[in-house]
Parts: C-alpha cells; structure tokens; sequence
C-alpha cells in the first residue's frame, strides 16, 4: 500500500529511469555511476519486501541455564537486490522497549503475523528507507521481547546483544532461524556496512556498541544517548533518582525470564549502591573513556531541556569524540526527551537521508561537509554554525560579589572582597524555577548573582563549571548552580508532559507501507510559553565528593569545602536588554533528592567563580556589560515554566 503523502507522483518513465539509476549505482559504486541520482531512490517494493526473524548468538549465558544466549533481530529488506546477488547496507535500532513500553511518540510496539513473522516495526525507517535499498534490522536486547538472557542495563551483556548482530552483517557471526534449535542461517543480503540509531536506551547502546571499535559499525546517530550511566544516576554524588539499574532492569525483561535473572538484579542493585560511590559497575558502563575506539562516524541529537538523560551526556560524549578526532555532527534542540522526528520533521528526515547515503552507500553527496552544528534559537527556529561549540567561544571567568540585599548579588569579573559570603538554607521543596522567580528577591533558599541588563547579546555554547566554597553547617549537603537568563521570551514548554511539543490528531506518511505498517504518524506542534526567565544550564553534586569526585565523604560542621561544579552543555543567546544569571542553591526539588540533613551553607564569595563557555571570550561579555545598570533586588516574581517534576526513571523516550 502507497502512503498518501510525503511520496512524490512518478511518472512510470520516471520510475524506470530510477530503477536504472539505482542498478547502475549498485553495479558501479556512486562515485563510478554518472548517470546515478545523487541520492538513494523509493524505487523498490516495500510491500513484497523480505520479512523476517533470526537469533544471533552472543556467546554469553546471562541466564545460567547452560545455553548461549540467542538475540533475536527482526528484518525487514528489499527483496530485488538479493534476487539480483547484491548486497545491500543496514540501519539497525537496537532496544529493550519493543514489547514492554513501545517507540516513538505513539509508543509503537512490534507485530507479528499470524505465522510469527515480523508485521508491523515501530518508527518511519522501515518504509522511509527499505524501497531506498536498506535492510532495517530491530534488535531486542538481551532479556527482552523474544531475546534470551538478562538485562543489564548499559552493561556487557546489553552491549554485545547489539554488536553480535554487527558481527553477524559483516559475516562473523552465528545465527539461527529459531529461538532453539532451529538451522544456521548467514546474512549474505548484507553488505557489512551498519548505521545504528535510537533514541535514549537505544540511542545509550549505539553509543556503548560504537565504542567497542566493532568493524562493519559505520555510522550512529544516537538522540537522547547516555554516555556514561553513572550520569544517569547520580551528579557528582548527588543522587538524581531514588532507585537503581536494578529496578530498571524489572521494567523492561520479558516475563519469560522468570526467575533466571533474579542473580543479575541482585548484582546491579549490590554494585550501584545509593552513596553514589563509583563502582566497577559503572566503570562497565561508561563509554566516555573509550571514545578512542570510536569508528563510526556520529550524528548526536539531544535536548537542551532534556530532564530525563540530562544534556551532560551530550556534552561529554561530544567533548571525549573531539579530543580522538571521530568525524561528527550535532543537532541541539530546546526540547526536553524529545525525538526530532517530532519537532522538526521534515528536515529531519532530509538529513538522516543523507547522512545514511554518504555513510552507508557511499554517496559523494556533501553532508560532511555542510555546517557540523544546528541550534534550535527559539522554537522553530534554528541557526547553524561550522562546528559546536561555537568558532571563537573561549572560556571566561565571571565571580560573584555581595549586592545591595542579602542574598542577591551581582555576577562579573572583578573578584569579591576576602571575607564576602552569602548563607543560604537547602529546602528540598524549592528548585531552580522557585530560585529563578525569585531572582531579585533575598530568599532563605539561595543565593543570586546577576549582570545588569546586557547592552548586547551574550551567546554561551558548550560546557561550563561553577567553582564553589561552602562551609556546610551539617555532615552532609547538596550543591545546585543554574544558569538563567532573565528577561521575557516565547520557550518550549519543556516541563509538561509533552516535554515541547503537542500531539495532533491529522497524520502524515513517510514513505511507503502495508496495513500492518502504514508509515503515517500524528504531526506535532510546539507546545510554548510565554515566560520571564529561562534555565538553561544546572549543575548538581554531593560537596562530600570535593576531594574525590568517585567517593564522598562526611563533612565537618563549620569547615569550608571547595567543589567544581560540572554543568550541562547547553547554547543559549542571552539578549540585549536582559541579564545573565548564576543561582546556588542546595537541593534542586524534582531533580535531584536531598541530603540526609537540612544544611546551611555559607559561600566564600572570593573563592567562587563560574567559568562559562562565552562566545567570543572576555571581551565579549566586556563589550555586553559595558555600561549596564546594577541588577536591581526586591522585584516582584517572575513567571516562568512549572517546576519540574521527577523526570521518569524509564529513559524510554516513548
């Protein structure tokens, strides 16, 4: 069945002239092929294409019960090239949601026919990119769906579920026709040429799969992707959910695990205790620290708003890829875990196009060599640069000093005087949109520093940190720093449930489909607000990891601790007219859990500073602040977004 929209009228000339197109740059390579489109063409059936299911063996048993686990891979391939003895590449989504809580913005699961072949498969990749000649291959992770073994979220087993299928397309692997038993079966329709993509989970398992340096990976594209899933559960110590691996391993294994996996949970629950200590555990899980094997090529997507896999992920993977040289791009958004899919769709698809062309088929069609960065502005609204962080961004130094009003203060360069503090008092019921509203108020439950409003436009791209001296007044305490600009602005509404967007009811196709898989999807709009301030960068950590960011410790009552501060990548524009400003706080409510005592905390404001990610360095901020007014105290409260919620522990993204 042909979609309804989104797929161009062809002419049968047309159609014909494609086909040869595509044959030719099959036979010929499409830097051989003159007369080839210089894009993959929908010139094959999608409703007489290959569907079916194999089980790759990992080689592990994760289960004991005395066999290898076997993973089972869904596929779904053009049936023209193989009667024609070509090869062809594959884009590939490896994932724990298939049956459990689905894909997508509608939470699509996996289908099956009647016979148990695959039907229907979640997202547009199958019917956008099979009639392109694409394999699309959905993998369920170990211990899900029909897969053997257990989950272990982020770990060995996880990783080699999706790289024995790697191994298996590039002809190194094993794999049957059954779940048991069954006979041995090869991918001799593929190429060895990969592309892996996904989002949150799945975009995490990208990411760990990429940087075992497996061969025949050629490319990711992970959206909302943990690099190191420490990070997704604690910031320096301080703890961002209230439960572990192991309960996130209980949502999504399949029932079938029974009791086989009970030893598995008990090992994550045992190695990620709540201290927040690192462990070996998440020595296993984190992927920052071999980014050096990395040879794929990446496209990171990720939300500035994200609150769910918090945007230092984003950064920090970006960061460690640079330092190896890994060829990449970046698509930041100021949505929340949102997919791109659902906020900027049509260029979306466009691009993931192309990029799979260049990566996977060879296409001499330039994307490496458009702009490497794009960054939503406002919503809808996007600018482009030639590399991220922005050319010309240096770090700077800017420091808090003592205002008019206890507690709010001033943000600049020159350094307070010895002996200049600021008390606050950690109120687990506050956060950073209570702080943020209350910005020119003396509050108990912070403390404020701002620049007066700016004569122009600040832009602040990549990562930053905020160096502090507290002197806690318990044993144990929390540290928040946001950044906030203050000033009124039009933003997505990132803290409803949409996370930036609204889902409508008119649908779309995109590309072609069959009734059990049309390839048409409800549109989406930006869900906005009006508002007065924004966050858009937060740092947290436990002040007991001063000396050891991996251990903390007690604290000594009425002793002054230094700590750093990491906060989230982020790219925001601060306007002329408003005010760039540095909020520290204890307990951020909703996003991080409070310590066991209610401390005060007093800042040695001539020992804490924030250096910043400015775009043209300290001249720059010197030529915006030249001349502003003081920031003024006692404003009324600003409107902002609601507080945010405890973001769900499921980083499903569906």
């Amino acid at each position: 069945m042909t979609s309804p929209a989104r797929i161009p009228r062809i002419s049968f000339t047309a159609l014909v002239l494609a086909a040869v197109a595509a044959l030719l740059s099959a036979l010929l390579g499409p830097s051989a092929a003159q007369a080839a489109p210089g894009e993959s063409r929908p010139v094959y059936s999608y409703d007489h294409a290959i569907r079916e299911s194999v089980w790759v063996d990992t080689g592990l048993d994760g289960d004991a019960d005395g066999r290898t686990d076997r993973v089972a891979a869904d596929i779904v391939r053009p049936a023209e090239p193989a009667r024609q003895g070509r090869r062809i590449p594959v884009i590939m989504d490896a994932s724990p949601y298939y049956s459990c809580c689905g894909r997508g913005n509608e939470s699509q699961k996996k289908t099956y026919d009647d016979r148990g072949r695959p039907a229907g498969f979640p997202l547009f990749y199958d019917n956008y990119f099979v009639p392109r000649g694409y394999a699309t291959v959905l993998v369920d992770l170990a211990g899900t769906n029909r897969s053997d073994g257990c989950v272990d979220v982020g770990g060995p087993s996880d990783i080699r579920s999706a790289r024995a299928v790697v191994d298996w397309l590039a002809g190194r692997g094993r794999a049957y026709t059954a779940r048991t038993g069954g006979r041995p079966v090869a991918a001799g329709w593929s190429n060895g040429r990969t592309g892996m993509i996904g989002k949150s989970w799945d975009a995490t398992i990208a990411n760990g799969v990429a940087a075992t340096g497996v061969s025949g990976l050629k490319t990711i594209v992970p959206i909302s992707g943990i690099s190191s899933w420490y990070d997704y559960y604690f910031s320096q110590g301080a703890p961002l959910y209230d439960s572990g691996p192991d309960s996130l391993a209980g949502l999504v294994e399949s029932p079938a695990t029974g009791t086989h996996c009970a030893a598995v949970q008990r090992a994550l629950a045992a190695g990620a205790p709540r201290s927040g200590d690192w462990t070996p555990l998440w020595t296993a899980r984190d992927y920052v620290r071999d980014a050096g094997r990395v040879r794929a090529s990446v496209f990171l997507v990720h939300g500035m708003q994200d609150l769910n896999v918090r945007t230092r992920h984003a950064g920090q993977w970006w960061d460690a890829l640079a330092r190896h040289g890994v060829e990449r791009k970046i698509w930041l958004s100021r949505t929340g875990h949102v997919d791109p899919f659902d906020y900027r769709r049509g260029a979306w698809v466009t691009t993931l196009h192309h990029w799979f062309d260049h990566y996977l088929m060879g296409y001499d069609n330039g994307i490496e060599r458009t702009p490497g960065a794009d960054v939503e502005r406002a919503p809808g609204h996007w600018s482009t640069d030639a590399r991220w962080p922005a050319p010309g961004t240096a770090t700077t130094v800017l420091r808090p000093r003592a205002g008019s009003a206890p507690g709010v203060g001033v943000l600049g360069t020159a350094k307070a005087p010895r002996g200049t503090t600021e008390t606050f008092t950690d109120d687990p019921r506050h956060g950073e949109a209570d702080w943020a509203a209350r910005a020119g108020q003396p509050t108990a439950d912070k403390a404020g520093f701002s620049t007066g409003a700016l004569r122009r436009p600040l832009r602040l791209s990549g990562s930053g940190t905020v160096t502090v001296t507290a002197t806690p007044s318990t044993s144990t305490a929390h540290l928040s720093a946001v950044l906030v600009d203050l000033g009124p602005a039009t933003i997505r509404n990132y803290t409803a449930d949409g996370e930036g967007i609204t889902t409508l009811d008119k649908r779309t196709c995109w590309g072609l489909g069959t009734p059990a898989d049309t390839g048409c999807f409800k549109e989406t709009a930006a869900d906005t607000k009006k508002v007065a301030y924004t966050v858009f960068s937060r740092g947290w950590a436990d002040l007991g990891t001063y000396a050891d960011a991996r251990k903390g410790r007690p604290l000594t009552p009425g002793r002054p601790y230094t700590i750093t501060l990491h906060l989230a990548a982020s790219d925001h524009v601060v306007p002329a007219g408003h005010r760039l400003a540095l909020l520290v706080g204890g307990t951020d409510a909703g996003l991080i859990d409070p310590p066991a005592s209610r401390p005060a905390l007093t800042l040695d404001l001539s020992r804490t500073s924030a250096a910043l990610p400015l775009t043209g360095g300290a001249p720059a901020f010197a030529r915006a602040t030249a001349g502003a007014p003081r920031p003024p105290s006692g404003n009324a409260p600003l409107d902002g977004l609601a507080s945010p919620h405890a973001p769900s522990r499921l980083p499903a993204g569906g």
